[in-house]
């Protein structure tokens, strides 16, 4: 019975073989009955542990949905729902790709099992595979580079889509976040695709609050003092206005004197956003600052220039100033 039925032989072999001492029957049995349950066991043990990886991985993913800490402030209940809906999307996004892996791997090593099953030597298969995985390695840095990178950004949530960004060389509104290419389009309405391998850095202007910032010029000969409590005056009430009082998160600053140039003082004014709402409150603040200022008469700063009078009969000498004179405008 030993040299019947080999160690490789299904136990219907042995089964087969005992109950009728052919050896012929034997073997059939084995390869029309032992081999194809065998198979058939090996997939279904494969879908088995497909699913159960599949459930901790949805489970994993649910618990990431509602688990994590919200990325928007809960000033505004609408940019609640858009940061819990950002939540959701970055889980289910990690979630797919976690769920490909699993799949991949089971259904790699059940492949190799039923080659083994019915008699294929995988050993140079399994060599082979491992030398064209290096080759495909060396030959493809790139494809994996922009991978990695692409995963390390979902998983990291550098940014999403929707958000307004700044990559460096392109800046715009994200359409799409993909593993390998993130495409967004500018404000003039260019599309982008950029690979994710090539982003060095990432400037999000729309992750959790913005902030309008407004340099505001005047003239030397204006009171600071009264500039300040105007501007004060002005971005508080634009922060009462129910219109953006859901937009503004928090009370209006002024921060005072931001620089000194030889034509005006600069005022710097700050008002803490909504994500994405920076741009349409400052524009809504330079109207209303505008028209303060028109009512309070406090004028826009003048350009000022050096005028030289020079006698056209006689040229000075380098360094000799003698025959000029000069006057401020």
């Amino acid at each position: 019975m030993a040299a019947t039925c080999r160690s490789s032989d299904s136990w219907t072999c042995t089964a087969v073989y005992d109950l009728t001492g052919n050896k012929g029957l034997a073997h059939t049995a084995a390869w029309a009955i032992g081999k194809p349950s065998a198979i058939v066991g090996l997939i279904a043990l494969a879908l088995v542990v497909r699913w159960l990886a599949h459930r901790a991985i949805d489970r994993v993913v649910r618990r990431a949905s509602g688990g994590l800490p919200s990325r928007l402030t809960p000033a505004a209940a609408a940019d609640h729902t858009r940061g819990s809906n950002r939540r959701v999307q970055r889980a289910k996004s990690l979630g797919s790709l976690m769920k490909s892996l699993a799949s991949a791997v089971t259904f790699g090593i059940v492949s190799m099992m039923v080659l083994s099953e019915i008699g294929v030597n995988i050993a140079p298969i399994l060599a082979s595979a491992g030398v064209l995985g290096l080759a495909i390695g060396f030959g493809a840095q790139t494809l994996v580079k922009d991978y990695l990178a692409g995963m390390f950004m979902i998983f990291e949530d550098q940014y999403g889509v929707g958000d307004a960004v700044n990559l460096g060389d392109v800046s715009g509104t994200v359409e799409a976040v993909g593993l390998r290419v993130t495409r967004l389009r500018d404000v003039d309405g260019t599309v982008w695709y950029v690979r994710n391998g090539e982003i060095l850095r990432v400037g999000n202007q729309s992750q959790n609050w913005a902030r309008t910032v407004l340099d505001v010029a005047v003239g030397y000969t204006e009171d600071l003092s009264r500039v300040r409590r105007i501007l004060a005056a002005v971005a508080h009430e634009l922060w009462e206005d129910p219109e953006y009082s859901a937009l503004i998160i928090e009370e209006p600053e002024v921060w005072g004197v931001q620089s000194l140039s030889p034509e005006s003082i600069v005022v710097r004014v700050t008002l803490k956003t909504a994500p994405m709402e920076q741009w349409n409150v400052a524009r809504e603040m330079r109207e209303r600052i505008k028209a303060r200022f028109d009512a309070e008469g406090i004028a826009a700063p003048l350009p000022q220039r050096v005028v030289w009078h020079r006698d056209a009969g006689a040229m000075p000498a380098a360094g000799d100033e003698s025959n000029g004179s000069h006057s401020g405008e």
